[in-house]
């Protein structure tokens, strides 16, 4: 089985500073098309950092100007861009969404449905979203607590999805289970996991990085070694899947 080469974007978010924040995601973008990637995942709210205190200042709408170099660099590099950002909700409180700049020019729009406890004094619960086409392979997006609902994935494999892209905030006192959780998915379904996590303190958040793929026996593809910027960049071919931690 082949599949499109994927990338995980693992960054170390400045704190409520989106402008310095999409020009990183900028550069790891065109980075991972160089490298031959067709998808780009990010961590969980990673054009802003993990910042509930300041969301619903930072809070985004679908149209806004900073974010116009995600749109063209995913349709100059021909990558579909998966960031993290809170997103303004007409309706109270803003939702925690992925947001996909595709290739085509177009803007994917994926809402957190399941939030982790204590979120909901920032955040509205979101209603999730369509699975994203990557090169005519269905890939369901995942953003961090709706991990810890085994439905979550459950769905996303009955929906047919070829992999589990996760966006997340993991500690480094939460990693391993959430990491064992994520091997379970993509073993129990037979579909390969991306995780895109985040390399620095965010939020208060001590984060363990160690971003990683999971094939689909759930055996460990590559992995980020601790923290810090780096770029996940795997690739499935006729042996299986393959990949790479690029600096």
């Amino acid at each position: 089985m082949t599949a499109p080469c994927v990338a995980a974007a693992q960054t170390v978010a400045a704190r409520g500073d989106i402008a310095a924040n999409v020009a990183r995601h900028v550069a790891l973008a065109r980075r991972a098309a160089a490298e031959g990637a067709r998808l780009v995942l990010f961590p969980e709210l990673s054009l802003t950092g993990y910042e509930p205190t300041l969301a619903a200042e930072l809070a985004l709408s679908p149209g806004d100007a900073r974010l116009a170099p995600l749109r063209d660099v995913a349709s100059r590099e021909r990558i579909s861009v998966v960031a993290g950002a809170p997103l303004a909700n007409a309706d109270g409180k803003p939702l925690i969404a992925a947001l996909t700049f595709t290739p085509q020019g177009g803007l994917h729009v994926y809402t957190k449905q399941y939030l982790h406890p204590g979120e909901e004094t920032a955040f509205a619960p979101g209603t999730g979203g369509a699975a994203l086409d990557v090169d005519g392979r269905r890939v369901a997006l995942a953003v961090c607590a709706e991990i810890a609902h085994a439905r979550h994935a459950a769905a996303a494999a009955e929906d047919g999805a070829r992999l589990y892209a996760a966006s997340v905030l993991v500690s480094v006192n939460g990693y391993a289970a959430d990491a064992a959780l994520l091997q379970g998915y993509a073993a129990m379904h037979r579909m390969p996991v991306l995780m895109a996590n985040h390399g620095g303190m965010t939020g208060g958040w001590e984060s363990a990085g160690r971003s990683a793929l999971w094939d689909e026996r759930g055996e460990l593809v590559v992995a980020a070694a601790g923290g810090g910027e780096c770029l996940l960049v795997a690739r499935c071919d006729d042996v299986g899947w393959r990949g790479r931690v690029v600096k």
